[in-house]
């Protein structure tokens, strides 16, 4: 069940930034067949943004719904866009402006969930922003609102929000932070977890060696210090020769018929307060791969403990930006 909208939802859903732009090229058809894929694995929960390619991934979402009459669940993000920019961005008038051109991209008269796309601390605090989401709810525009967030400070103050569905967090193997700082106040007041990064940007994928590059237009080459966004969305803030180290290090520690990303994911929905998880996808192999995690069983308890201890030791120390 997703937090208090009661709906049910696939524990693993698709982030679409990589169809949308800033992972490297992926053309249409591409595009639309991983969708497809993706769904057909048994994914019903699909996020996307405004500004993912500037609205491409939104209106490749909505001819992938056209297409196939799908019953899925879609969340879109607001704030970040550049026209007009911060602070234009958050006024009543634009954030209504905002979601229409959603919709319209999305070919929906509706959208399932709007989040708050990791805007700054000061706009949430003064709380005015969600009372306009709470207008467009009322109409009918937007089902829940939600808040994609940096920090546990920023979930924390969005908790105060009453009616709030979801906070989606990065978090995963090398960001283990929410655990003790979010989870339990999230479960008490039925919030929806919806994790993003949980492969950290590919590191845990496994395959990444420190000689590894990438195009010109994929955050993992244009961001990876923190030059253009949050260092923390990139590698999980890890610099990146470090994170392929650390990943390397946890190999000996997967399962026998497991694979590093297979136990990547599976570690996350290991944790009852998660609600889904939204691993990303250039590829139908990919979005398949990602779909076997939900059929593997829990870790258990020894290697969560070892999992723990590794992030404390060797990890936690590393971690760059808000967190």
């Amino acid at each position: 069940m997703f937090g208090n909208s009661g709906l049910a939802v696939g524990e693993i859903g698709l982030g679409t930034w990589q169809i949308g732009g800033n992972w490297g090229e992926v053309t249409e058809e591409t595009a639309l067949a991983t969708l497809r894929e993706a769904h057909e694995a048994g994914t019903t929960f699909f996020d996307t943004a405004d500004v993912y390619g500037g609205g491409r991934s939104e209106t490749l979402i909505g001819k992938f719904l056209k297409e196939t009459r799908a019953a899925v669940f879609v969340a879109t993000k607001l704030g970040r866009s550049g026209t007009p920019g911060w602070p234009g961005n958050f006024t009543r008038e634009v954030v209504r402006q905002h979601t229409e051109a959603s919709l319209k991209r999305l070919g929906a008269e509706r959208v399932d969930l709007t989040q708050l796309h990791c805007v700054p601390m000061e706009v949430m605090e003064r709380g005015e922003i969600f009372e306009w989401l709470r207008e467009l709810q009322h109409e009918g525009k937007i089902g829940a609102f939600g808040a994609s967030v940096e920090s546990m400070d920023e979930a924390l103050v969005c908790l105060r929000q009453p009616d709030l569905a979801s906070l989606q967090i990065i978090f995963n193997i090398f960001r283990q932070k929410p655990i003790h700082a979010l989870f339990a106040a999230a479960k008490k007041q039925n919030v929806a977890l919806i994790v993003r990064l949980p492969l950290a940007s590919g590191l845990l994928g496994g395959k990444m060696s420190a000689a590894t590059t990438f195009d010109a237009s994929d955050h993992r080459n244009f961001n990876r210090d923190g030059q253009s966004f949050n260092v923390g969305e990139t590698f999980a803030g890890l610099p990146f020769a470090k994170g392929v180290a650390l990943a390397d290090a946890l190999k000996p520690l997967v399962p026998a018929g497991v694979t590093l990303p297979e136990m990547a994911l599976r570690w996350c929905l290991d944790f009852e307060a998660v609600s889904v998880v939204i691993p990303g996808a250039k590829n139908p192999a990919q979005a398949r791969g990602n779909a076997r995690a939900s059929a593997l069983p829990p870790l258990g308890t020894a290697l969560h403990a070892r999992l723990v201890e590794f992030y404390a030791r060797d990890v936690a120390a590393h971690i760059r930006g808000a967190y």
